[in-house]
């Protein structure tokens, strides 16, 4: 099986060379990197690697642009996604073949490094609308081309949850993802602590706006209108605001914060209650994916290949 591993990244030159010694030493077919409009000297890094297949540059900032930049270029039967502050451990690429030989895609957890040690995280899936839907991380993920191909790739509307969007596809069109404990990546230093899910995908934790409008769009995009969309977005709302106004009693936060933070949950659920509506009208596949990998091939600036 010929496996394309594909890193998106953008201004954080060490990390990703931390990412790519480790991903070498385990020997893909390719390596693509696809590098934003980073200013710390990146693309000199990559172009200097004899390990770096492809480098394509980017002028957009979202990662799941980077993330189809990259299938555009990939030539294997399987596509690997690697965040750029992961580090791939050993036995890690032979855990994704043989995955990929019995599902349509597979995932595996991150080893984090906290103050007190390590710790790891545990497979997640829910059912929603009557799909069971299995999450995965988007920074330790592989597929199969046609898999990939079935979905279109990533939602390029979305700069947050791109990941969790395909989760909820691949789930409607039937399509397996395995959990391999093998699979297993790690991740040191000062974003060790952030929840993997936003990280990711390209987020901060405490962006409320942008992080309810992508996850209004997704579930109505997914799901349309219906009960158990608004009963989710309620219940994630409700928790998030109990969460925060602990802070506000435990001094950490002000309560004017705390107002606007649920300013920005409203704003952000009914902007991504338009844009998934429109979505799920522009797209009436199964796929629901309007600004996906097919949608335009414009994404790279400049491509440094040396196949």
């Amino acid at each position: 099986m010929d496996v394309s591993v594909v890193v998106p990244t953008l201004n954080s030159r060490e990390r990703l060379a931390a990412c790519l010694d480790a991903l070498a030493a385990e020997g893909p077919a390719e390596i693509l990197v696809a590098n934003g409009p980073s200013a710390d000297g990146t693309s000199g890094m990559c172009r200097e690697r004899e390990d770096v297949d492809v480098l394509v540059e980017l002028d957009d900032r979202n990662v799941n642009v980077a993330r189809n930049a990259g299938l555009d270029r990939a030539r294997g039967d399987a596509v690997a996604f690697l965040s750029h502050e992961l580090a791939v451990e050993e036995g890690w690429l032979a855990a994704l073949e043989a995955g990929l030989r019995e599902a349509d895609a597979v995932t595996g957890p991150v080893h984090r490094q906290l103050d007190v040690g390590w710790t790891t995280e545990e497979p997640e899936e829910r059912t929603i609308g009557g799909r069971n839907v299995h999450y995965f991380n988007g920074g330790n993920a592989a597929f199969t081309i046609e898999a990939l191909e079935a979905i279109d790739g990533f939602d390029e509307h979305l700069v947050v949850g791109g990941a969790r969007d395909a989760a909820h596809r691949l789930a409607a069109l039937d399509y397996e993802v395995l959990w391999l404990s093998d699979m297993s990546v790690s991740r040191e230093g000062e974003s060790a602590g952030l929840r993997p899910s936003i990280v990711a995908d390209g987020g901060s934790e405490r962006d409320w706006s942008l992080r309810y409008e992508s996850l209004a769009y997704r579930l109505v995009k997914n799901y349309g209108v219906r009960p158990t969309v608004a009963y989710r977005l309620t219940r994630h709302a409700f928790s998030d605001a109990g969460a925060s106004l602990r802070d506000v009693f435990a001094g950490e936060a002000r309560p004017s914060q705390w107002v606007g933070n649920g300013r920005d949950v409203v704003t952000g659920s009914l902007r991504g209650w338009v844009g998934g509506l429109r979505a799920r009208w522009a797209d009436r596949s199964p796929r629901r994916n309007p600004a996906g990998w097919s949608s335009r091939s414009d994404r790279a600036v400049a491509v440094h290949d040396t196949r």
